[in-house]
């Protein structure tokens, strides 16, 4: 089963103060039978890490080792991603009250017909709601 990986979780394998169960099942999932993130997916992660070497939680060089781990990983970006902006996207952004980033996970996930994993709340509310399956439950 591939799934729609977020950023939040994805922040959540590199910062090891904020691994959980969960994220590790996701991982796990990934691994076995890769995965899906919309086409704004590198640059959520890299401005994750960024923020984190201004707080001095990492150094580049850990940020650089994470980056080479995460290409390691059968993550296939969307190629659609744009196409759906200012159409579907925005209309779940409208309809859910998410930023325009966090919609664009979930209209992947509808097009996709594939599980949701995150750790944002909010985003998985709005998937429950649109009867999507979430691929590990946050907690």
């Amino acid at each position: 089963m591939s799934l729609v990986l977020d950023a939040s979780t994805t922040l959540a394998w590199i910062y090891q103060d904020e691994i959980s169960e969960m994220a590790r099942r996701v991982l796990a999932l990934v691994i076995e039978a890769g995965g899906w993130v919309p086409a704004i997916w590198r640059l959520e992660v890299a401005n994750g890490l960024q923020t984190g070497i201004r707080r001095g939680r990492i150094d580049t060089t850990y940020r650089d080792a994470a980056l080479s781990d995460l290409a390691l990983l059968d993550i296939a970006i969307d190629p659609d991603t744009d196409r759906y902006a200012w159409t579907g996207t925005l209309s779940l952004a409208d309809r859910f009250r998410l930023t325009l980033h966090d919609a664009a996970y979930l209209e992947l996930a509808q097009r996709r017909a594939l599980p949701l994993a995150s750790l944002d709340m909010e985003l998985c509310d709005a998937a429950r709601a649109l009867g999507l399956e979430l691929a590990a439950i946050p907690g």
